[in-house]
Parts: structure tokens; C-alpha cells; sequence
């Protein structure tokens, strides 16, 4: 449970708060960013819209899983207890533990965003700032609001400025004053903007100046106190601009800058001159301190070097074909070339097994195939990303304060960034061993030789992409490492590591069950965790340790994505990693089959988006549908495919992230072959045909906008829903759209939605007006078909949600949250809500189970108390109202009072009845008695209280306009 927060109301009144979110998207074009104020009022419309929600009381259950947690933005670790820290996560909040890793505490989770990017304690008064806003520059870094202060160790928050900051590289606090900070800010990350560079406060936030600029797109990364001079301080500045299509990851505004008055001026230490790499392949840099026992210090910088590499120069020796060989070769050369090489050729980089060097020699003599034509089937825009020969990371050291600085090894250090190092960045030194040092990038290094040379220690148990790290300066080789996985602590230098994963943080894209008759079971795919299936009613906990096997269970690799699992056997799931790889798997045996489809030789290559959207088809299983800039369609489960479109996009864009891409894709459920794709560049198209044609459907809806959803709808034909996303523009204003059509006509619905990026839209199965949202900063509900949307936050804390589904038997709703893994709600409720809003409704009670140990005390001295769940939907206002347990003679054994809001209302009951009825219930039970057979006696147990029999009950809430009652069995 977390923490009670108290945060800033701000003062503009509730009236103008709801007519600055509806009438906003008039005022703002898709392609400007949305202002921090409007986002502001969105968040008080998320508290107003729970204050009055219909679903205010249901109680999301979180269901994990737990071992496989999310990415780690940084740690901050008590200096007089390293048992006591605290863990920033990238989009799970702030968490605390006291117990070194054994159990944490939450307490961030109802502030208006839940991504951070730095912290920092004045561990004395217990002041903790909060940078938010995620570093690292990924593909769902979250943008923040600023930062924030608690001054009780978390209890409670105050808002302090930096609103359009949106992403925080650092926060130090003063250890000497807690009013003074400095804060190193990115600015925005798909836009340009002046709020980044360095800010300091003297007033605990009361005003900020800014103290360093460089430019709108150069914000500061890093930020470095001197821990002997602490008026010196060392900035790292990082020009770079993500779009959706391409990320410019370095610039001439890159350098470092120093410091001697606390951070009031400062001077660039890396000039062409220095040593140091500048211009437009300077990307991001990590900074660190150390001193030797002279005490001369030793100045450290890392760099992403985005500068191409010499080409080295070919053995002379070696025959093998590569790309560049080539890209200029002519094709009599090419006809001339041994057959083996060709092969190696080909076999090496994937091309279809039907293409072979015997078929190519063929085709080059009729001029159908040139050599160049095999570069291009190879070459699109991740490999512009990974096959760039970029110098990746360096490490550089100064010990004259900047005006000279050397690399400290002769080499590459490849594997550590590849060639996206705008993911990592982060350097630590050990403060009086400056020989110690250590790198964090896909693998974690280590140098004891100042840089020179390095050794991983990922070692077992460790995941893998390291964002921070601290090293306990009174013991260096205990370490706590924060990474993509999680938390991990080391007492031996990296050699052995234990994981720290109790809390529920995954980072899930997609979701789904099955209907497993041993019980349903939930799946997802995570980032940077593969895919997972466990049981819809696990409860974290250490007892699995005991019977050794985890109730999750990894069913693949990569970065977890899209999943659909056959539902006739509840086995064959379809599952895959980034840019379109997906495979069929048998869970049972273990195995699986590669499925996406390849490009034709002569074609480019087909565009897949980082979660390339897949569909089994609900009318049959064994058509399943794949989606890259085209649409693909296999009527054997993958065997097979037929290359059904042309090109669903605007057509791409020249850059190094896949764009142009297909994002989601839906089949009617009513009519077989009615199908929508959406795509990342604001295209929605319908064919009624199986794939055969389409029809493009954007009309006069937004433009440029991802598709974050087109879901077809599950009870009439014509209802297609569809959701777009500002988030990679900048652009958080939520936009959901509805036709009754088929697409040729959309309206907007949600209009009172809280301006937030918009991930996903449900319609319920069983109900056509009930519709569930998801967005990046929570779940909302509307019972009448879009006009009037709620917040549903009953233990569900305000985080990103990626992915909904609906176990129809059940009626549970799966939430899949990127950053607090999945959660369960029952909206049973709900749905009767939604049928006949005026009447009273109750949730049927599960079977209780009479025991002669409660009332007793159990192995841990605890009363073993029985507990039924009882929900009722009061359509009422709130009121006083009796819930009574009757005999089916109409015999009251128990009543209580109540207190009812309106919608949902949860109760527990612990089949308790007064004693006085005790004969009575000895009577009925021995009704049936067998001649011989002693009398029943209902004696009160240990505890004095008095605990329902067998038989048949009603349970029955009455208040003054409404009633309703449910049927309670006990065995």
C-alpha cells in the first residue's frame, strides 16, 4: 500500500479546468507540443473524474509478475545505512526499501506523472527532489512535469517548478543546505524547446535560474559536484532530437562545461583543440570524479562517439562477399565469382532458401538481378541503426581540468553501446581510486587500470542494459546496480549478484489469456524482457521459493510484443520480439517455428514496427494476420503467406527508426473478412474482402498522428473505434473517435478525457456501451458509449497503459501497465450498470467453506477469520444501508450497517451469525439426520463468534430506494 500524498491543487477553479481540456484540441495543431499547463488541468480532471467514478469502488488486484521487473532510472542509497535506499524507475515511480531489497514501498504514485529521471536526498531532514521525467531517450520515455520535493521521506510532495523541462538527467541537492539544488534538464525529446540546461534554486524551489543554455536542442545529461571543491561543478551537454521516423543522436552542442562559483557561470572545457571529441558526432557523455593518493584528480568523460570509423583495411587473404564489396561491383565481376561465396553470401544474411548463387547467376546474365540489388534487399532502417560502423564508447580522462583530455585505451570497446549509446551514458569512479572504473551500456564493464582495459561482470542473475550504479565508498565491492531487469546488489565486485525484484514493475506492449480449463492464464510481452505467462490469480510472495518454481513462466526472448494464443488448445501461442519477428510456439513441448515473412529479391525491404501488430482471425484460428508497411495474411497458421496489400503508408521517411509502419490491426467479430489496419503515420484503411482491398478511411480525422488502436467493434458491423497519439510529436492531447459507419464518417467521443496520450480503446463483449480507455497516466470507463468517461483508480496507480482484455467467462478486465506489470478488476458490475443504469445489482458470492479451525489461532498466532467478497452497484447517491445474511425462511442471522457511495461498493463478510440462532441451525442440519446419529450441536468456537453452518443462504443489501440480494452457499 502506498504512502499517503499530499500535492499542489493548482488555482485555476474546477469550470475552467474542464473547458481548457475540451476545447483544446481546437486550439492546438497536431504538430505542437502540448503547453504544461494544459497538462496540468488534465491531471486535476483525473481527480475530479475518480471523485465521482461509478468504478471508484472497485480494487484492482495486481498479479505480476514480480522477478521480471522494469527499467531502473537510478538509485539513491542512505551514507549511514546502505540497507536503507531508494530506486527510481523509468515509468514504476519512486520506491523505498528499509530492509536491504527485501521489500519496498511505493511513494509516488499519485502524483500527475510517474516517470523519473533522477533523485536526490538530503538524507538529514529527509528531503527527497525528484527529476521526472525518463533520461534515456527510448521509445516510451515519458515525458515529466518537472520536479518535486518531499520533506517528510516521501510521505508527502510539493510541486517546485520546471514544468517544461519534460526530462531530468540529474538532481543534486546540496548536502549542506537542502534549499539549494541544481538540476540538469533535457528539454523536451521530439520537439524543441528552451526549458533544458542547467537550473539551480537557493530556495528549495521557490524559483529557478538557468544557469546554462546552449541551445533548444541541447539539453544537459550529466551533472558532477566535485565532492573536495563543491563550488566546482562539471555539466554534460547532449544535443539530440528524436522524431518517429529518425534520431539525430549527437550535435556540436555536445561538451562539457565547468563551474567555480556553485554553478552561477560556466565555461566549455572541451574545445577542438582539447583532445576531446566534438562536432556532429559528439553524442552523449557520462561524467565522474576521483582523486589519487597525491590528491591530484583525475577528471572522467565518457562519450557516445557517433564519428564513422576508418575503414580497415581488407585482408588480402579473404574471398568473402560483404556489402560494401558489393554495393560497387560490376556485374561481370559478380558473374565471374565462385558459387561457394555467393552462398556464404547469402546464407549468412537470411535471404529466402530459394534464392541461391546457381538462380542469381542466372538472373544476373538476363540483367534481371544486379549485385547492388542484394544490398538493397538487405538495407532499411534498422540497418542504418545496428549496422552503422560507428566508434561507439569512448572514455576520456583529464587531469588539468579539462584543458587537455586523452583516451584512456587504445582499442574499441565494442559490444558496451553498439550503436544506440543515447540508451546509456553513466560512469562511476571510485572517489579515492581513480584506477577504479566502471562503464554501464548493454553489458555492465569494469577497469582497474584507469580505463585501460575492461572485464564484464554481468555476471548470472544480472540483466542486461545498466542505467545506474552505486558503489558503497566504505566497502567498493558492494555494489547495487539498477538496470532493465531491475534491482541487483553485489558484496564482491560484480563477481555474484542477487536480484531484488519483490515489487510488480514490468513494462508490458500487448496482452491476452486463455481459457485454460484448469484455470485461465494471463500473457505478455515486456521490454526488454521477452514474453511471460503465469496464472490470472497469482499473489506475490517468497513462497514459491519453497517449491521452487515460479508461478511466471519466460515463453521467449528480445523485447517482448504482440501475443495471441490459438484458443482451441489453449497451447500454440504466437509470439515475437522487435521489428516484426514473430514465431508460433507449442508451450507444451517447447518448441518453435520462425514465421514472418521475407521480401521478394528486387523489392525493398518491408518496414516493421518496433511492435509490429499480429491478429489471429476470431472466425478461424488458422488465419493468422501480420502487419509491416503491407499486409500479409496466412491461412495455415504462418506456414504460408500471401502478400495481400500494397503499401498501407505514406511510404516512409529517410531515417534510422523504422516509420511507415502498420500498428495495429482488427477483424470484426460480427462479419468474417471486415478488417481495419491503422498505421505510425496517421493512416486507417478498411477492406470487406479478407485483405484483398482497401479503402483508406482517415477522412477529415487529424493527420500525422499515430495509430495507437483501431479496434472493430464486437456488437454491430458497422462500429469501428480508433485512437491516436500525440506522444511522439510532443503531443499529449487524448483524440478517440468512433464511426457507426465502417469508417466512412468518424465523431469524437471522450471528450471530457483528460488530455493524455491515448495507447488503447475496449469495447466490452458482452455490453456495446461499456468502453474501457487506456492511456499514459491511467484507466477510464464510460457506461454509455463514450459520452461520459470515468476514472478507475481503485488501487491502480496512475501509470502508462499500454494493452486491455476481457476473459469474457470471468468478466475480468486485464490491465497491462508499462512500468507496474498486470492487473485484474472483476467489472461484472459494470456491465449490469451499463444494461439498466437504475437498478441495484450484486456480484454472485463464490461457495464458502465451513471450517472447525476458524476462530482458532494458525501456526503464525494469527485468528483464522473466514472472508466473502461482496460488490454491490448502488445507482444511487451515497446513503446509509443495511446488509443482512437470511435464512432462505426469511430467518435474518446477521445484519450490520453500511455505508454506500454511489457505483461500485466492496464489502467483506466473515459468515458470522448471532448465537442466538444456533438451535435453530443445529434443527435444519439435523434434518436429514440418520436414525443413531448423534444431535448436532453449533457451539461458538475459540474466539466466541458464531460461523454459519452448511446450507443455502441469502445475502441482502437494503437501502431506502433500492435493494438487491445474492444467493450464498456454504459446503
Amino acid at each position: 500500500m502506498s504512502r499517503p500524498q499530499t500535492i499542489p491543487m493548482r488555482p485555476l477553479p474546477l469550470l475552467l479546468t474542464l473547458l481548457l481540456c475540451t476545447c483544446v484540441h481546437a486550439q492546438t495543431s497536431a504538430q505542437s507540443p502540448t503547453a504544461a499547463a494544459v497538462r496540468d488541468q488534465a491531471f486535476q480532471q483525473r481527480l475530479f473524474l475518480a471523485q465521482s467514478s461509478p468504478a471508484a469502488g472497485l480494487e484492482f488486484k495486481n498479479i505480476g509478475p514480480t522477478i521480471m521487473s522494469g527499467r531502473v532510472a537510478d538509485i539513491a542509497v542512505d551514507p549511514a545505512d546502505p540497507t536503507h535506499f531508494y530506486v527510481a524507475y523509468a515509468s514504476g515511480g519512486l520506491w523505498e526499501t528499509k530492509d536491504n531489497g527485501i521489500t519496498f514501498l511505493p511513494l509516488f504514485d499519485d502524483l500527475p506523472v510517474m516517470t523519473i529521471g533522477d533523485i536526490d536526498v538530503h538524507w538529514i531532514t529527509k528531503t527527497i527532489y525528484v527529476g521526472t521525467g525518463e533520461v534515456n531517450s527510448s521509445r516510451s520515455s515519458y515525458a515529466g512535469n518537472g520536479v518535486y520535493r518531499s520533506t517528510d521521506g516521501g510521505n508527502s510532495w510539493t510541486f517546485v517548478g520546471l514544468p517544461e523541462t519534460h526530462h531530468v538527467g540529474r538532481v543534486i541537492v546540496d548536502q549542506r543546505d537542502a534549499s539549494t539544488v541544481w538540476v540538469a534538464a533535457l528539454g523536451h525529446l521530439y520537439s524543441d524547446n528552451p526549458d533544458r540546461g542547467v537550473f539551480k534554486t537557493t530556495n528549495g524551489g521557490g524559483t529557478w535560474q538557468k544557469t546554462l543554455f546552449i541551445n533548444d536542442s541541447t539539453g544537459v545529461v550529466d551533472l558532477i559536484r566535485d565532492p573536495r571543491n563543491p563550488n566546482e561543478l562539471y555539466a554534460a551537454a547532449w544535443e539530440r532530437t528524436r522524431k518517429a521516423w529518425d534520431f539525430k543522436e549527437s550535435g556540436k552542442g555536445s561538451a562539457v562545461y565547468h563551474s567555480t562559483d556553485g554553478g552561477a557561470n560556466w565555461s566549455k572545457i572541451t574545445g577542438a583543440t582539447s583532445g576531446f571529441p566534438v562536432g556532429e558526432g559528439a553524442g552523449r557523455i557520462g561524467l565522474s570524479i576521483s582523486y589519487d593518493t597525491d590528491g591530484e584528480r583525475f577528471l572522467y568523460a565518457s562519450i557516445d562517439n557517433y564519428f564513422r570509423r576508418d575503414a580497415e583495411p581488407r585482408d588480402t587473404s579473404d574471398k568473402s562477399l560483404t556489402k560494401e564489396l558489393l554495393r560497387t561491383m560490376p556485374r561481370e565481376d559478380f558473374e565471374r565469382l565462385e558459387t561457394y561465396l555467393v552462398d556464404d553470401f547469402l546464407r549468412g544474411n537470411g535471404f529466402p532458401k530459394d534464392v541461391t548463387a546457381e538462380s542469381l547467376m542466372a538472373d544476373a546474365s538476363g540483367e534481371k538481378i544486379s549485385p547492388q540489388a542484394l544490398v538493397e534487399y538487405l538495407e532499411d532502417a534498422n540497418s542504418l541503426l545496428f549496422g552503422t560502423p560507428v566508434k561507439g564508447f569512448e572514455l576520456y580522462v583529464s587531469r588539468n581540468n579539462g584543458e587537455s583530455w586523452e583516451r584512456t585505451h587504445e582499442s574499441f570497446i565494442d559490444g558496451l553501446y553498439n550503436s544506440y549509446g543515447y540508451y546509456f551514458g553513466q560512469i562511476r569512479t571510485l572517489p579515492n581510486d581513480p584506477e577504479i572504473v566502471y562503464a554501464l551500456g548493454v553489458p555492465i564493464v569494469k577497469s582497474t587500470d584507469g580505463g585501460a582495459n575492461w572485464k564484464g561482470i554481468n555476471a548470472d542473475n544480472v540483466h542486461a542494459d545498466h542505467h545506474a550504479l552505486w558503489i558503497n565508498p566504505d566497502r567498493p565491492d558492494h555494489l547495487i546496480n539498477g538496470n532493465d531487469g531491475g534491482i541487483n546488489i553485489s558484496y564482491d565486485g560484480g563477481k555474484n549478484w542477487r536480484k531484488c525484484n519483490n515489487p510488480p514493475l514490468g513494462q508490458f506492449y500487448g496482452i491476452a489469456v486463455d481459457n485454460h480449463p484448469d484455470g485461465y492464464r494471463v500473457y505478455g510481452g515486456l521490454q526488454d524482457n521477452g514474453t511471460w505467462r503465469g496464472p490470472h490469480d497469482y499473489e506475490a510472495g517468497p513462497g514459491w521459493m519453497q517449491g521452487g518454481e515460479y508461478p511466471y513462466k519466460m515463453l521467449f526472448g528480445g523485447d517482448g510484443m504482440q501475443v495471441e494464443i490459438d484458443p482451441r488448445d489453449n497451447n500454440t501461442a504466437y509470439v515475437g520480439y522487435q521489428y516484426g519477428n514473430y514465431y508460433r510456439i507449442d508451450m507444451n513441448a517447447d518448441t518453435s517455428k520462425f514465421l514472418t515473412p521475407k521480401h521478394e529479391l528486387g523489392q525493398r525491404p518491408y518496414r516493421w514496427n518496433w511492435q509490429s501488430p499480429i491478429l489471429l482471425s476470431p472466425h478461424d484460428p488458422d488465419i493468422f494476420y501480420l502487419g509491416s508497411n503491407r499486409f500479409h495474411k496466412s491461412t495455415n497458421r504462418g506456414d504460408d503467406w500471401t502478400l495481400t496489400s500494397d503499401d498501407l503508408t505514406h511510404g516512409g521517411k529517410p531515417g534510422d527508426v523504422a516509420f511507415g509502419t502498420l500498428t495495429s490491426i482488427s477483424e470484426s467479430p460480427i462479419q468474417k473478412d471486415l478488417l481495419y489496419v491503422g498505421s505510425d503515420d496517421g493512416l486507417i484503411h478498411r477492406s470487406e474482402d479478407g485483405g484483398t482491398t482497401w479503402t483508406n478511411i482517415l477522412g477529415d480525422l487529424p493527420t500525422d498522428l499515430w495509430v495507437s488502436r483501431v479496434s472493430a467493434g464486437k456488437h454491430d458491423a458497422n462500429v469501428v473505434y480508433l485512437a491516436l497519439n500525440g506522444y511522439r510529436n510532443d503531443y499529449f492531447n487524448s483524440l478517440v473517435y468512433k464511426s457507426t459507419d465502417k469508417g466512412a464518417t468518424w465523431s469524437e467521443i471522450g471528450k471530457f478525457l483528460p488530455e493524455e496520450p491515448v495507447n488503447v480503446i475496449l469495447e466490452d463483449s458482452l455490453v456495446a456501451n461499456l468502453l474501457f480507455v487506456g492511456t499514459d497516466h491511467g484507466l477510464y470507463v464510460s457506461l454509455d458509449g463514450g459520452n461520459k468517461f470515468s476514472t478507475m483508480s481503485g488501487g491502480l496507480p496512475a501509470v502508462a497503459i499500454h494493452d486491455l482484455v476481457i476473459h469474457n467467462p470471468s468478466k475480468d478486465l486485464i490491465v497491462g501497465t508499462h512500468g507496474r506489470s498486470l492487473y485484474r478488476v472483476n467489472i461484472g458490475l459494470l456491465q449490469g450498470a451499463a444494461i439498466e443504469p437504475g437498478r441495484m445489482a450484486m456480484d454472485s458470492l463464490e461457495t464458502a467453506r465451513y471450517s472447525t479451525r476458524y476462530g482458532t489461532l494458525d501456526f503464525d498466532l494469527n485468528a483464522r477469520e473466514p472472508e466473502v467478497a461482496i460488490a454491490v452497484y448502488n445507482p444511487g447517491a451515497g446513503a446509509g444501508a443495511e446488509l443482512s445474511v437470511k435464512r432462505k425462511d426469511g430467518t435474518v442471522l446477521y445484519r450490520r450497517d453500511v455505508k454506500l457511495i454511489p457505483g461500485v461498493n466492496q464489502f467483506t463478510y466473515d459468515l458470522s451469525f448471532d448465537g442466538r440462532f444456533a438451535e435453530m441451525m443445529a434443527a435444519e442440519l439435523d434434518k436429514d439426520r440418520k436414525e443413531g446419529r448423534p444431535l448436532t450441536t453449533v457451539d461458538a468456537a475459540e474466539n466466541d463468534v458464531y460461523y454459519l453452518r452448511a446450507g443455502e443462504y441469502d445475502v441482502v443489501i437494503n437501502a431506502d430506494n433500492y435493494n438487491a440480494s445474492v444467493p450464498l452457499k456454504v459446503k
